[in-house]
């Protein structure tokens, strides 16, 4: 277990590392648990990731907010996102339980594909932090992307950081550092919702979700420092390699 312990906390500090920037953690951090740890139960596989997830995400979070270089976020906007979305968390996380997942990888498959296309397309996509949303319609767009986000979060999961920063690009007109920022924010609200469940279901093993939630504190600390120096471009540029890397992955798993 000791071997296996530390390969899941460098794993943990490289998904967090890659999760504060664009999103994408649970890629790299769920596979190698499934590895790691073959003799446990997958919902308590999900639930002992579920703290180093929140873990790591507050304190990317928290490095984006903090210091001179700080991220300014539109609050209510973030906000009203961030409680709709961890409401729905719940319901998506009930809702696993009796419906199909299979049927939702081919369409996540596609909305990724076309995440991927449009971003390279256009070329000036995110590079600019210009709000376009305002007053009835800027909170109306917030529930719907909470209600959409949070359920998909709490039912599949995978990608959901990647869904929100695109999300808040495309449709707010954030520029891609205030919208890692701003996803930030919003996945810790899911995180704590998913984690909520699985909580009360028993499903955490506390002597490796801690170890791996220092880890992954670790690590999102330093993607969100290296991102706030590298800037939008670089953000850019990651957020299509794990896009592709996601894409791969669901289409192995659909297809192969």
């Amino acid at each position: 277990m000791t071997v296996s312990l530390v390969l899941l906390c460098f794993f943990a500090a490289l998904a967090g590392f890659i999760d504060a920037q664009v999103g994408g953690g649970g890629l790299i951090q769920l596979p190698a648990m499934v590895l790691l740890l073959p003799e446990v139960p997958y919902a308590t596989v999900l639930g002992t990731g579920k703290v180093a997830s929140l873990a790591g995400t507050a304190a990317a979070l928290r490095r984006y907010l903090g210091g001179p270089d700080a991220v300014p976020l539109r609050w209510r906007t973030v906000a009203i996102t961030a409680l709709v979305a961890g409401g729905f968390a719940l319901l998506g996380a009930r809702a696993a339980s009796s419906l199909h997942k299979e049927a939702v990888r081919p369409l996540v498959l596609v909305l990724l594909s076309a995440m991927a296309v449009y971003t390279l397309w256009r070329k000036d996509f995110g590079s600019l932090h210009a709000p376009r949303l305002h007053g009835r319609r800027e909170i109306i767009t917030g529930v719907a992307l909470g209600l959409a986000i949070g359920f998909y979060d709490g039912f599949f999961g995978p990608g959901t950081g990647s869904l929100l920063l695109f999300a808040f690009v495309g449709l707010f007109g954030y520029d891609f550092l205030a919208a890692s920022a701003s996803a930030k924010f919003v996945n810790v609200a899911t995180n704590i919702a998913g984690l909520a469940f699985f909580i009360s279901t028993g499903h955490v093993l506390y002597q490796v979700a801690i170890p791996m939630a220092i880890c992954n504190m670790l690590g999102s600390t330093l993607g969100a420092r290296m991102a706030l120096r590298k800037g939008t471009g670089f953000v850019r540029v990651l957020f299509l390699v794990v896009v592709g890397a996601f894409i791969l992955k669901l289409g192995w798993e659909t297809f192969g």
